[in-house]
């Protein structure tokens, strides 16, 4: 299994910090954001990384030569001309990817307690094109999935606040509203149906396939998750996590 690393974003919310720096490399605890989440996917046998980079990218590469991928084999995917969004990222990335059976694809300003082996196990068991992690816990905008045997099935999407909804499936009566977390398990399959172009993101990408494919949620509600986006989030993760 290989793991993308996603840090090519401007960071904005973590101002003023990201006016000078990746957001990637947002200290807590003395030890950078991108170090955690590399070092992390250690403890679950994952030593092949990616990373795409845009924002202050000779930043995150010297982090990375300097520390030796801290102890990983990490590749830069470089959006250095222009940043492609989530999705437009990891098709840019492909041909770093495309040897894998199986694919993590996580935020790097994302920071979890989380099994990622129960979440594996799922997604080998079921078969899924894409499996999502979510909770049930308090956001602006929600996954919308649908139950169908045994497992959630993603059928749309919501905006708390606007209202705004995509629901590019039709038949399901009952929806189950959940908040994505910002990991994710993609086979390699995955990356031969990607069709979008330039910037896009990985949200309208399952959007456009979830009525013919499997993509299903990973249910880790009662797990820490901190999106480390606020300067205040720093704080809260040196507290939150023992890191």
């Amino acid at each position: 299994m290989k793991a993308m690393i996603l840090a090519a974003g401007l960071g904005t919310r973590l101002k003023p910090f990201t006016d000078h720096h990746p957001k990637a490399l947002a200290m807590v605890n003395g030890k950078s954001l991108l170090e955690i989440n590399i070092v992390n996917l250690q403890r679950f046998g994952i030593r092949d990384v990616i990373v795409n980079v845009h924002h202050f990218a000779d930043q995150i590469e010297q982090v990375l030569t300097d520390n030796n991928g801290f102890g990983s084999r990490v590749q830069v995917s470089d959006e250095r001309a222009e940043v492609l969004e989530t999705g437009g990222g990891l098709k840019k990335a492909i041909p770093l990817l495309r040897d894998a059976e199986d694919i993590l694809v996580m935020n790097a300003d994302i920071l979890s307690d989380f099994d990622l082996n129960r979440m594996i196990l799922q997604h080998k068991r079921s078969g899924a094109l894409a499996t999502l992690a979510v909770q049930q816990r308090s956001s602006s905008r929600y996954f919308l999935f649908k139950e169908e045997e045994k497992h959630l099935r993603l059928c749309g999407w919501r905006h708390a606040t606007t209202l705004e909804e995509k629901l590019p499936c039709s038949g399901a009566a009952k929806m189950i509203p959940l908040a994505f977390s910002g990991i994710q398990l993609l086979q390699s399959t995955f990356l031969h149906k990607i069709v979008q172009e330039g910037k896009f993101s990985l949200v309208d990408l399952y959007l456009s396939l979830c009525c013919n494919e499997s993509i299903l949620a990973w249910d880790h509600t009662g797990d820490s998750l901190l999106d480390v986006g606020k300067p205040e989030s720093l704080v809260q993760a040196a507290k939150m996590f023992n890191l």
